[in-house]
């Protein structure tokens, strides 16, 4: 196939994917507005045209960009904060056989408290604001990041750490040029993952534990029966999650894939 007819298809391809997500929102939201007027009780489910207008007025006052500015620092610092010390952590315990049976008992037997469980003890520490959300969505990040960096780092061929060595790589050498580069796929799909785990775990901390965000605005509205703000609220937490979560895959298929293999 020709580069131009390839170019083609993608485009077609591009196209298509495009018309039938459209479509799929299109029926949803007829869907939606068909369930609203059936109800009949905006505090139930209120219409689409409801929700449209209610971003209108959030966005002309300046409080929806305060809460969202809000929430994207959060998520943001607690998902480097799990990044850094996931990935090389992970990386030195797929090379270390002894750390890794002292330290992954103690990561097997904290991986299944959920992060809400750490709430209490993040609002003791740390009280009210900002800290204790970047911690709960730090912890929230940290074990799908850590656990694909492992699986990485583990799969690493050992004829490619022979050759390394046979060069005069040393410990350090091998983590970083041979171990994380063969390592890198597994640790984006354990960012994208971590990076949703991120998103619902700031809502949960906000809800609870702050006092601006996506969250305390799902939260305050709950409170005052407007459901139009609050579906407000998730959605524009959808859209962020998705667009970043995008963005991530975007960088994969650029960076990743060309080199690593073929998808």
């Amino acid at each position: 196939m020709t580069p131009t007819r390839k170019l083609i298809a993608k485009i077609g391809s591009v196209g298509t994917a495009l018309a039938l997500g459209t479509a799929g929102l299109a029926i949803f939201l007829i869907i939606w507005t068909l369930a609203s007027a059936r109800l009949g009780n905006a505090v139930l489910l209120p219409s689409p045209l409801s929700v449209f207008e209610t971003y209108g007025e959030l966005i002309s006052d300046g409080s929806l960009a305060g809460d969202v500015r809000a929430s994207l620092v959060r998520v943001i610092a607690g998902f480097l904060m799990a990044a850094s010390v996931a990935v090389p952590l992970a990386l030195i315990l797929a090379y270390s056989r002894i750390l890794r049976g002292l330290v992954m008992p103690l990561i097997a037997l904290i991986r299944p408290i959920p992060p809400i469980a750490w709430i209490p003890l993040a609002i003791l520490w740390m009280g009210l604001g900002d800290p204790p959300s970047y911690f709960i969505t730090s912890v929230a990040a940290f074990f799908p990041i850590f656990l694909n960096a492992f699986a990485g780092g583990t799969s690493l061929q050992q004829e490619h750490v022979n050759a390394a060595r046979s060069l005069g790589a040393g410990p350090g050498a091998l983590l970083v040029k041979v171990m994380l580069p063969s390592a890198l796929p597994m640790i984006v799909t354990g960012s994208r993952i971590g990076l949703g785990q991120a998103w619902m775990a700031v809502v949960t901390a906000e809800l609870i534990a702050a006092q601006s965000g996506l969250g305390y605005m799902i939260q305050v509205s709950r409170l005052s029966l407007e459901t139009s703000r609050v579906l407000v609220g998730m959605t524009v937490i959808g859209l962020l999650g998705a667009l970043m979560i995008g963005t991530l895959s975007i960088i994969e298929r650029r960076v990743i894939v060309p080199w690593n293999y073929p998808r």
